[in-house]
């Protein structure tokens, strides 16, 4: 592993934990009100396709960000739509 594989890693890892404490928020309040459902549809598809990018390239530290930042993002925006659905005023 070299500099700028370490680098890279660093850089997903500081990424994906940004996502962290808005994803526990979530969960614990199932509040999504002052969050864009199309702004987290956007990301979502931004992360997943990142992580095909990744994955064609078989570049480890781009995957393995994308991938959990896609698992946190999908979780923010299933609490979101579920929310929508049943018509929550917390949503």
């Amino acid at each position: 592993m070299d500099w700028i594989e370490i680098l890279g890693l660093a850089a997903a890892f500081f990424t994906t934990v940004a996502n962290i404490p808005q994803t526990i928020k979530v969960l614990k309040t199932r509040s999504t009100k002052s969050l864009s459902v199309v702004a987290y549809a956007i990301l979502f598809t931004g992360l997943v396709t990142w992580t095909v990018y990744g994955i064609l390239q078989e570049d480890l530290p781009v995957i393995l960000g994308n991938i959990v930042a896609a698992v946190l993002c999908g979780i923010i925006l299933t609490v979101k739509i579920i929310g929508m659905v049943r018509g929550d005023k917390k949503e």
